[in-house]
């Protein structure tokens, strides 16, 4: 989460940013801990644990529904609420890149992409998983059979069970989807 920027009003920042620090004195080390459990990696934990004060953050800036910290009655709770998303996307991160290896590995050495070229195709995997992740599963997976198996409608309709006027309306959704979301 990189490169994200904040832009509250003075009296807003200082109450968000007041609210936030005390939250994270009471309760990173907490967090930390938490998570460094359940990963067995404190460095990982340390970064996981950032990002979760940011995505707190965050959502304290909300333009559309601010979080209010001072109604949140059980802090470590939600804290675990949103450690548990970062630590779910973490591990989505890591699936995709471990797949990114396998096919590399199967690319005759002298035709892999620079390692500026990898890290660009790494990114771009992860803004593609995370853009596909906002679909409901079966208009992501009927989706996913078309552009990367090249499947037709028949085909996708037998794989998931479902008649094929549905697939259509699927993968209509997942393009529109896609299309709403391209800059």
């Amino acid at each position: 989460m990189s490169g994200v920027t904040v832009s509250l009003s003075p009296s807003a920042e200082s109450s968000a940013s007041r609210d936030v620090g005390a939250l994270y004195r009471s309760h990173h080390g907490w967090l930390h801990g938490w998570l460094r459990t359940r990963l067995g990696n404190a460095c990982e934990a340390a970064d996981l644990a950032q990002d979760t004060f940011l995505r707190v953050l965050l959502a304290t800036a909300s333009a559309e529904r601010p979080l209010r910290l001072e109604q949140v009655r059980e802090p470590r709770a939600y804290l675990v609420t949103v450690a548990r998303r970062v630590l779910c996307n973490h591990y989505r991160r890591q699936s995709l890149e471990r797949a990114w290896l396998q096919a590399l590995a199967l690319v005759p050495e002298a035709e892999h992409p620079s390692p500026e070229q990898q890290l660009l195709l790494v990114e771009a995997l992860h803004e593609v998983d995370a853009l596909l992740e906002g679909l409901a599963p079966r208009v992501r997976e009927a989706f996913l059979l078309a552009q990367l198996e090249g499947l037709g409608y028949a085909e996708i309709a037998l794989r998931l069970q479902v008649c094929e006027r549905s697939v259509k309306r699927y993968v209509a959704q997942a393009l529109a989807h896609c299309m709403l979301a391209a800059p």
